[in-house]
């Protein structure tokens, strides 16, 4: 959000706004119902689609940060990652899958695919590719497996 843009919004609109804020006065203090928020939110939304904003708009800055977010998560999942490796504990399932899992992180994979699932702090992070970082931890969860007496 553009604090400009917003300013500027507000100085060519004012006496709209300051209308709107008049009428929702008078409406919560003199209508004591559903209906009062039904009107509320009836101006509030007219309000918010007159000065502008596109629904797209609040999609792409949401899916923005959701994007940001979750890069920020891979990263410290990463390094928590390369921390851990040493602690991790390797388990074959029955269904031949295998689950490798640190205090932070849980890794589910299959033998053979390219790609396993990662959960960092109980919030899923998606499909990760089995290369660099990702196959050193398997590796290492693995020979930690095979040292501790478990069959790998």
């Amino acid at each position: 959000m553009d604090w400009q843009v917003w300013s500027e919004f507000f100085k060519q609109n004012w006496l709209i706004i300051l209308v709107a804020l008049i009428i929702l006065f008078l409406v919560i203090n003199l209508v004591k119902t559903v209906i009062k928020w039904l009107i509320v939110i009836i101006i509030a939304v007219a309000l918010f689609i007159y000065s502008g904003i596109s629904m797209d708009q609040i999609k792409d800055t949401v899916s923005g940060v959701t994007e940001q977010t979750l890069s920020a998560l891979q990263q410290e999942a990463t390094e928590v990652m390369k921390k851990e490796a040493a602690d991790a504990k390797f388990e074959k399932n029955q269904d031949g899958t295998y689950t490798i899992r640190t205090t932070n992180l849980e890794v589910l994979g299959t033998p053979g695919k390219s790609t396993v699932g990662v959960t960092f702090r109980g919030v899923s992070l998606g499909e990760w590719d089995v290369k660099g970082t990702m196959k050193s931890f398997i590796e290492e969860a693995k020979s930690n497996a095979s040292t501790s007496g478990n069959p790998s």
